[in-house]
């Protein structure tokens, strides 16, 4: 039976959900509140759009930060196989680079929209733009067989207008990025239904610091170094480790073992900024960085040689200073770091910057060397929504049944995407979840 079907939202899982419902003969009409479908799409992986990931899809949940179990139906259903097929059967062809970040071989984020909509257009959907939706309507009634409470009927336009539905998919998004059209609409409207909707938070967003020296090194990027990250009042840092003053680092009373392990520990680049800090490994931190849990906030441990033991830096600390045992403390460290991190971890050493490296002893040797392996910073809090690529948190994914899509209480009721309580790292993630739970929604109506 055809039945006409209101999808909120013109982004990823929207769109995704939009073609599915129409290629299973149903009638479907796109509300977007902006003037352009895919806002969000246009600016993802820096407007080349990172749609997916070429990992195995038993490794894809590893990925997830939360609830990863609840997309088990939607990934394997509809997997990053799946997508780049329907891609590429849509006239936009993919390519896939390191990390296996599958991207249109055009590098045009623009593609990846343009494909969606003209196969939409070609099933008979349309996209009605310049349009907002105040509230999904609802018709109360207990369905025995099936446990909703409730129908849904339609939506209310912000002019008061009501349109009837046999189904409506929610695809709002969350709240990153405002200026794309994700301001919470859809989360206003889930419990405006009385739906659960826990507490959300910007994620994949750059860091603030407290150190005045991660601003000095504004524009610095690092390979290959290493992060570890701890609640800020359970940061368990050892004797020898020396803070942003150089002096040395006490060890805070211990609490529970679960709470003094890491919350996050990876390898890879990272970027200084005018605020704190950013890049690859810095945005997946936040994803697991609870601020409104730790609200005090995080120590991050930086490693800037992951590669060498603790002994092997010391010897090559050694090393350099016997070559060049007339430069300044500075100059002897040089050849391991880029001029201006040189300046600045020689100073956070508490070591006298100006004496020859050949009058430095043992004991300072083994401190420098503990410090470039465990440089102490403070994180205070994120750069929020407007810079931050997903958001945490969202409906509980308890109110949606997994396995469709639909909400467990209301039913032709479905949501898809961002607008869910399930979010993951970097690295095409976020739009495969996006893809997967969007087609599953259109395919079970």
């Amino acid at each position: 039976m055809q039945k006409n079907v209101i999808v909120i939202g013109a982004g990823a899982a929207g769109l995704m959900a939009a073609v599915t419902a129409a290629e299973n003969g149903h009638k479907v009409t796109v509300l977007e509140k902006t003037e352009k479908a895919g806002k969000k799409i246009y600016i993802t992986g820096k407007g080349r759009c990172n749609l997916t990931n070429d990992c195995a899809t038993e490794d894809f949940f590893g990925y997830v930060a939360r609830n990863h179990k609840f997309l088990y139906s939607a990934v394997y259903g509809f997997d990053h196989e799946m997508v780049k097929d329907f891609f590429e059967k849509n006239g936009c062809p993919v390519k896939v680079e390191r990390g296996g970040r599958v991207f249109p071989v055009s590098d045009h984020a623009s593609d990846v929209t343009a494909a969606l909509v003209r196969r939409l257009q070609k099933l008979g959907g349309r996209i009605v733009f310049h349009t907002s939706v105040s509230a999904i309507l609802k018709q109360d009634g207990e369905d025995t067989d099936t446990g909703h409470t409730a129908r849904v009927r339609g939506v209310r336009l912000q002019n008061g207008r009501e349109l009837y539905a046999d189904a409506v998919i929610l695809c709002t998004g969350g709240l990153s990025y405002p200026s794309t059209g994700s301001e919470g609409d859809g989360l206003k409207m889930a419990k405006g239904m009385g739906m659960e909707v826990t507490p959300t938070a910007p994620s994949l967003v750059p860091f603030e610091t407290k150190e005045e020296w991660c601003r000095q090194l504004q524009g610095l990027a690092l390979k290959n170094v290493s992060v570890r990250v701890f609640p800020l009042e359970t940061a368990a840092a050892d004797p020898d480790k020396t803070n942003a003053d150089g002096k040395a680092e006490s060890k805070p009373k211990k609490k529970k073992s679960r709470q003094n392990k890491a919350v996050y520990e990876a390898f890879g680049e990272l970027l200084f900024t005018h605020f704190g800090m950013s890049g690859p490994i810095i945005l997946t931190a936040s994803c697991y960085c609870d601020f409104l849990k730790y609200p005090g906030g995080f120590r991050l441990f930086l490693n800037l040689k992951p590669a060498l033991s603790r002994e092997q830096l010391e010897e090559r600390l050694r090393r350099e200073f016997l070559q060049a045992p007339d430069r300044h403390l500075p100059g002897a460290v040089r050849p391991l770091f880029p001029a201006r991190l040189a300046e600045v971890i020689t100073e956070l050493s508490g070591l006298e910057t100006h004496r020859r490296a050949a009058s430095f002893t043992e004991p300072e040797i083994k401190k420098l060397a503990a410090l470039i392996q465990e440089v102490p910073v403070t994180v205070t809090g994120t750069r929020g929504y407007r810079e931050a690529i997903i958001t945490r948190g969202g409906i509980s994914v308890k109110e949606i049944n997994p396995s469709t899509m639909e909400s467990r209480r209301i039913a032709g009721l479905y949501a898809a995407g961002e607008v869910l309580d399930v979010d993951a790292q970097t690295g095409g993630f976020n739009l495969q979840i996006a893809w997967s739970t969007g087609r599953l929604a259109g395919q079970s109506i």
